[in-house]
């Protein structure tokens, strides 16, 4: 079993990432600002204008920890890592799977239906939570629409018939979120649908910026099992883009994401004031906000579930792992297929 290792998040601008002697030592201004041990990383993610020495680069690269680059907005630019340590035999079998259109739709459905299954957890915890009894009504039309998707995903024929259950799916589902946004922060907070590059309103920035750290968390579990995170089955293969990471968000994003985006909004943790809208109406969090959203990420990666395949306790953030290593299963032919981790 994986020990779950802290990723650092470096986010002050201009700041200096170096190695000394077997720690990380982050300088703001040449003063000190904090110092970690290697051995206690999993890799290292900066935000912007920060600069990374390359004796740390190497040292990272040896030790097979990462290093993330994203911009000030937390969309993704550039990945470092070591020598490609996967099973080639693994990989084999991953290229085979996505040649045969029956393997690709099956991976793909199980994808669809951890995101839609979880996604209904999502809306009816959402309903039994609901002050208002109308609200918990539509809350609860929205999760057995959902339930016909899960019917309709489970009867689709090939894949782009499946991608638009998915795609009908989340539309509704977004617009039930909105309805378990308390109403003294709907303003602010309003989604107006699923708005990417750019985000358009605070909500939409909010998840983009979770869904950047998830989708990180997802590509380093499928590399760490040996998978290619580029050759996925629910998302169209294009260069640079890591299609099965994508494919292994999906189950995760209502669980983690959104529902860690309305725990920080619902509790007043994150607030207006925390976004900046630039020229062109794109919104973004401010520095403010990403620090109070990695902080919460942190926190909420070291809470313990039981999983229901390994009834085991285990840290939140070992999920991505842990389902990637039963993706590798499947895909070996070990399992008869992919088990998406579902949520209670």
């Amino acid at each position: 079993m994986h020990t779950l290792l802290n990723t650092l998040y470096v986010m002050t601008p201009h700041a200096y990432a170096h190695l000394e002697n077997a720690t990380v030592r982050i300088d703001v201004e040449r003063e000190k600002r904090l110092q970690v041990p290697l051995h206690h990383l999993s890799g290292l993610v900066t935000f912007g204008n920060v600069m990374v020495s390359p004796a740390l680069m190497h040292r990272l690269a040896d030790e097979g920890k990462s290093l993330v680059l994203l911009d000030d907005h937390g969309r993704f630019k550039a990945r470092l890592e070591g020598a490609i340590s996967g099973n080639i035999l693994l990989r084999q079998s991953q290229h085979k799977a996505a040649g045969d259109p029956a393997a690709t739709l099956e991976h793909a459905r199980a994808c669809v239906a951890g995101k839609l299954r979880n996604s209904r957890v999502n809306l009816q915890r959402g309903a039994r939570e609901a002050a208002d009894t109308e609200e918990g009504a539509q809350l609860t039309r929205a999760a057995d629409n959902l339930a016909a998707s899960l019917r309709a995903a489970a009867s689709a024929t090939h894949l782009d018939e499946l991608r638009g259950v998915e795609g009908e799916a989340a539309r509704g589902y977004f617009a039930g979120l909105n309805l378990i946004v308390k109403p003294q922060a709907r303003a602010a907070f309003a989604l107006d649908g699923r708005t990417r590059r750019p985000p358009l309103d605070r909500f939409n920035a909010l998840l983009s910026f979770l869904y950047s750290m998830l989708m990180n968390d997802c590509r380093s579990a499928l590399e760490s099992v040996g998978l290619d995170p580029q050759l996925g089955f629910l998302h169209a293969v294009r260069p640079g883009r890591a299609a099965l990471a994508l494919d292994l968000q999906e189950e995760f994003r209502s669980i983690l994401a959104d529902r860690l985006a309305l725990t920080l909004i619902n509790r007043g943790q994150i607030g207006a004031e925390d976004f900046e809208t630039r020229e062109g109406g794109a919104v973004s969090l401010g520095e403010k906000g990403r620090r109070a959203v990695v902080t919460a990420w942190q926190e909420r990666k070291q809470e313990e579930i039981t999983h229901p395949l390994l009834e085991a306790k285990i840290p939140i953030g070992l999920l991505p792992l842990i389902q990637a290593r039963f993706m590798a299963r499947a895909i070996r032919g070990e399992m008869e297929g992919y088990l998406p981790y579902l949520a209670k």
